[in-house]
């Protein structure tokens, strides 16, 4: 055969035969660029609206993936989340239900909300997917532990910024460019209005509790357990001392604003990730771990005795103000469930007055006066609320099934994203999960998923 011949005969080269599809390549930059510039993101107003931006991108190369003739991997159980998905849209139709007890109002009232919550839902699914297509070639798993740690930092610095300047906020770009009328709003400012903490009355007096960047306290006190693994977890996988050094002093740092957020959630869940992670490593044969905690909890202990920091931990948990609040809350929820227990409500309601009166209600100048939401104070509730039996079983059975499916994996990666899990099931009691919670849980699943496909580098 002549060279020409060789050249223009199909697979005799290192190219594609002429009319074949390309095999293409996942890029990197769509996940990577939410996680390394989150705090520009926050800064610009966009905050957890990136996930939805990038989701366009990250679907159309999925798609692009796909044309190409390369297949798309789903994860295990995906079904139970196709499940939970389905069971948000379905819900759509009891928009328009008014549940006793709560305020009447239109479905068109309520469609902003319940279509901003399924936007999101969709965009951390596209947001799973496309992490857990990517190949060790095209995002190595190291760098996006490394991401994630790098985001516990980010954390950390704002529950800093919180302690420090808790009154610290500014006018973002993308709300200067809303309407006045729309950007006053209280949910609105959550989404665009950068600001350092939530000024509280717990513990008498007003106090800032950290918020920054993740727009509420009790999202910064969710994400602070989520991401707390991964920060060891790249440290001591990059075999630097220095990086082990500085992780460790960055944990002995996030103490201050762990403790001043007032968080008991937070406070349980890093309990439940400690344990958890432990027993890991019991089971796995490693004594060791029950020394280390021995010392690491005689020395917080002492801390807490010799520093303000136990005086402020005394007086939280003396002071149990939105203790009423949730049970009336988790009441309401569950009498609620009785009337459309499938499929839910669509979404949440607002209660007709407060816990003492029906009477109390917000005001333009006071948002957050009576009127609770119903499903507001806990993924649980809000799952069963919003979704019913149906879309609760379809998330929690997703999670669930991927805790059981890499039970087995003792791998950094492995502990370190079942433990976020494990803590996730303990804040769904009290915390909502929507946006980036969720987000980072959905990546841990991804680490966990191209984990038992690659394998563990270390």
């Amino acid at each position: 055969m002549t060279p020409a011949a060789t050249a223009a005969a199909p697979g005799r080269t290192g190219g594609p035969a002429h009319g074949a599809p390309k095999t293409r390549t996942l890029p990197a930059w769509p996940v990577a660029g939410i996680l390394a510039l989150y705090p520009l993101w926050w800064a610009l107003g966009l905050g957890v609206l990136i996930f939805a931006v990038m989701a366009v991108p990250m679907l159309f190369l999925l798609l692009r993936r796909r044309a190409a003739g390369r297949s798309l991997r789903l994860p295990p159980g995906f079904l139970w989340w196709a499940l939970f998905l389905t069971a948000v849209v379905v819900s759509l139709g009891a928009l328009g239900v008014d549940p006793p007890g709560t305020i009447a109002e239109h479905a068109v009232g309520r469609l902003p909300g319940a279509a901003y919550k399924l936007t999101m839902y969709a965009s951390l699914t596209v947001l799973l997917l496309y992490a857990g297509n990517l190949t060790e070639a095209e995002l190595p798993k190291r760098r996006l532990v490394r991401y994630l740690g790098w985001l516990f930092v980010v954390t950390v610095a704002g529950g800093l910024l919180g302690m420090v300047a808790g009154h610290f906020q500014f006018t973002s770009p993308v709300e200067m460019l809303l309407p006045g009328s729309v950007r006053s709003k209280g949910f609105v400012q959550s989404l665009v209005h950068p600001y350092a903490a939530q000024i509280m009355d717990l513990v008498g007096g007003d106090r800032p509790r950290p918020a920054a960047p993740w727009g509420y306290t009790n999202t910064w006190g969710n994400n602070f357990c989520l991401l707390a693994g991964w920060l060891v977890v790249a440290a001591w996988q990059s075999g630097k001392g220095r990086n082990k050094f500085w992780a460790i002093v960055c944990l002995l740092v996030s103490i201050l604003p762990a403790v001043v957020s007032l968080n008991r959630g937070l406070w349980i869940g890093l309990g439940l990730l400690i344990v958890y992670i432990a027993a890991r490593y019991v089971l796995a044969g490693k004594m060791w771990i029950i020394g280390l905690l021995a010392v690491t909890g005689a020395l917080l202990g002492l801390a807490l005795m010799a520093t303000p920091l136990g005086g402020v931990v005394s007086a939280r948990l003396d002071n149990g103000k939105s203790n009423g609040v949730r049970s009336f809350l988790v009441d309401r929820a569950m009498d609620g469930i009785g009337g459309s227990p499938i499929v839910g409500y669509g979404g949440t309601r607002n209660t007709a007055g407060g816990r003492q009166s029906i009477a109390v209600g917000e005001t333009s100048s006071c948002e957050r006066c009576g009127n609770f939401t119903v499903g507001g104070n806990g993924q649980l509730w809000q799952l069963l609320y919003s979704h019913g039996i149906v879309g609760t079983a379809g998330y929690l059975g997703f999670f669930t099934y991927v805790l059981w499916r890499f039970r087995r994996d003792r791998s950094a990666i492995g502990v370190a994203g079942s433990a976020a899990l494990v803590t996730s099931f303990s804040a769904m009691l009290w915390y909502n999960s929507l946006v980036t919670p969720l987000a980072f849980m959905v990546l841990a699943v991804a680490l966990l998923w191209r984990n038992s496909i690659e394998g563990d580098p270390t």
